[in-house]
């Protein structure tokens, strides 16, 4: 499953456009990391799009973005319903969005999704992390007009919560689980633990058990989602685009377990990484 050839000519337009919506005033520096995440698996232009309340500070974090500053609810979180419209020109323009790191709030959640997918373009592909999947409980339909091109990367917890069961069960029947989030939500799906299975909706399941125990830290599933929406951007479809992602995530920690010991190194340092893995394809 080959990741689209980058040519020497290639410009920043051509290798794709990443749109990330997330962060709170109480989590903003999640979607510094996702953002540089997409930049650094190959994507061309960056815009992020967070609370007003972070969005200077977040723009001088990340000079190569623009940074939109979003109206807030009394909790410091994005206003799902009020947010859609400074974000509509950005979504019909972007080749990839991530939408949920340092989010909660499922009902704000929800009302931002709705609008986002709602003006979603033909080829756009959608990348949903953390509340962002969660928020998709009792709304098996909403992904249904991407027909397929969506992400989702829960972790076992995640997903327990999405399909209403205990995190035990998860655990322990994580292959068929996945493939039938899959399959209910019409969507890629990745979940998250010692070992990883992505599932594709049309019953194709994959395992990942490269990943090491480092890489159970904060911000690291931030940097994962940005990995994938980074890619996707480029013009790798979701299945090729999650499953690159997580391979390249797992790499990088393991390459600072090797340098640096199995636990202890930050989310923020597997960004360095990624580009020569990426480049390696």
């Amino acid at each position: 499953m080959p990741l689209p050839t980058l040519e020497g000519d290639d410009d920043k337009e051509e290798r794709g456009r990443v749109l990330v919506i997330g962060g709170s005033m109480l989590v903003p520096g999640a979607v510094l990391l996702a953002g540089i995440a997409a930049l650094r698996a190959g994507a061309g232009k960056l815009q992020l799009a967070t609370v007003r309340g972070a969005a200077v500070s977040l723009a001088l974090a990340v000079p190569e973005s623009l940074v939109l500053p979003l109206p807030a609810t009394s909790n410091g979180e994005i206003a799902g319903s009020r947010a859609a419209g400074p974000l509509r020109r950005y979504i019909t323009e972007a080749d990839a969005v991530l939408i949920g790191p340092g989010m909660s709030g499922k009902r704000s959640l929800h009302a931002l999704l709705r609008s986002v997918v709602s003006r979603f373009g033909q080829r756009a592909i959608l990348v949903l992390d953390g509340a962002a999947v969660v928020a998709l409980r009792n709304h098996t339909r909403l992904l249904a007009s991407l027909a397929g091109r969506a992400v989702l990367t829960p972790h076992t917890g995640e997903m327990a919560s999405l399909l209403g069961m205990d995190k035990s069960e998860v655990m322990k029947n994580a292959p068929a689980i996945a493939q039938h989030a899959a399959a209910r939500f019409g969507a890629v799906v990745v979940l998250k633990d010692a070992e990883s299975w992505i599932a594709e909706p049309g019953g194709a399941l994959f395992r990942y058990t490269g990943g090491s125990v480092g890489l159970g830290t904060s911000g690291s599933g931030d940097t994962l989602a940005g990995i994938v929406a980074g890619l996707a951007a480029t013009g790798a479809p979701p299945g090729p685009a999650a499953m690159w992602g997580v391979w390249t995530h797992g790499a990088a920690g393991r390459l600072l377990a090797r340098r640096m010991g199995r636990v202890g190194f930050l989310a923020r340092e597997l960004l360095a990484e990624v580009p020569a893995l990426v480049g390696r394809r």
